[in-house]
């Protein structure tokens, strides 16, 4: 016999997030175009990292702001590409080692709508096939997101305590920012990947992830957490090592990526927005010649969807093998609070 936890349906637990993530990516499926896709990933300098911490809702949708506008500027100067693009885009605030390194990927169909009319048709848009500039992104997403965090300076939306505390002078603030101007930002863009079904399996990497998932623990012993981590900044067998934190510290570490309540991790902008997406991607398909894909059924429970989405039924046993069978509910006891009379 073995234990089978309820869920907590925390976005944070790494334990959680399987059917979440299926159903996304299954809402997904029916949004993906034939078509080669970007993976592109905006990185916050340390110092702007400093001041994310303590301001995590006004400068994580600064960054979101920020890399989502580089992207659809970039493609609609037709001197890259001239043309509307969409862009799915997911926060991540952690490094390998849990510390705190905020940066957001971004998944990109390689082309766009055309921002001019065809010339055969007066009226009719073209589909265009692009490549992305990444020295441009990387100039234009610092300049963007230093005018976006000079605006939330100036509206009072930021607040700085403890080492920090110097930067509610407005002098020292700007002169913070001057500084950031002057270095490179880092704008990392993988060349293009296959279509939809890749698209799909890649985009599973990063969506509902959490800092640090159960594979990667190794022990608990005496107070001390061990767990697997990649050093990236070396490229062989080395990079994989092993970490050893007192459970407090590891704690304080996973507690650093805890987002606001109500902090929408997961964004979509240009043709992929809410608004229009269901018109524009239509009208892309038909540029494309490329059939509707077929939507899941809604009226499936969720151990149906569940199925269909992972491939394994929750009806089957996980150590055997064998069909299980449902005995009876165990009503939830209701909490007991101390007496505090």
């Amino acid at each position: 016999m073995r234990q089978a936890y309820n869920s907590c349906r925390n976005r944070h637990c790494p334990k959680c997030q399987g059917l979440a993530r299926a159903q996304w990516l299954a809402q997904r499926q029916a949004e993906l175009l034939p078509v080669p896709y970007f993976h592109v990933v905006f990185t916050l300098p340390a110092q702007i990292a400093e001041i994310a911490f303590q301001n995590k809702a006004a400068v994580y949708t600064i960054l979101f702001k920020a890399a989502s506008e580089a992207l659809r500027v970039a493609a609609a100067d037709p001197r890259h590409l001239g043309a509307a693009i969409g862009v799915v885009a997911v926060l991540h605030t952690w490094g390998q080692n849990l510390h705190h390194h905020p940066h957001v990927h971004c998944v990109v169909p390689g082309g766009g709508l055309s921002l001019e009319p065809a010339p055969a048709k007066a009226g009719d848009r073209r589909w265009i096939a692009c490549r992305l500039p990444v020295r441009v992104l990387s100039r234009l997403f610092r300049r963007l997101f230093l005018e976006h965090l000079q605006d939330a300076f100036d509206a009072g939306q930021l607040r700085f305590f403890s080492d920090l505390a110097s930067l509610a002078d407005p002098a020292t603030f700007c002169a913070q920012l001057a500084g950031l101007k002057r270095i490179e930002w880092v704008v990392y863009a993988k060349p293009p990947f296959g279509g939809p079904e890749q698209v799909l399996a890649y985009l599973g990497h990063y969506t509902h992830r959490v800092a640090i998932a159960n594979s990667r623990l190794v022990s608990l012993d005496q107070g001390k957490v061990s767990f697997r981590w990649k050093d990236y900044r070396h490229h062989d067998k080395s990079k994989h090592k092993l970490m050893t934190l007192s459970a407090d510290e590891f704690i304080r570490r996973f507690l650093l990526h805890a987002l606001p309540d109500g902090f929408h991790r997961i964004r979509h902008y240009g043709l992929f927005a809410n608004g229009h997406r269901v018109a524009k991607l239509a009208q892309c398909r038909l540029l494309l010649a490329a059939p509707t894909p077929p939507t899941p059924d809604p009226t499936a429970d969720y151990r149906q969807r569940y199925r269909c989405l992972t491939g394994r039924s929750l009806d089957i046993c996980p150590a055997c093998g064998g069909a299980m069978a449902s005995l009876g509910p165990i009503p939830r006891k209701a909490p007991t609070w101390p007496d505090t009379s």
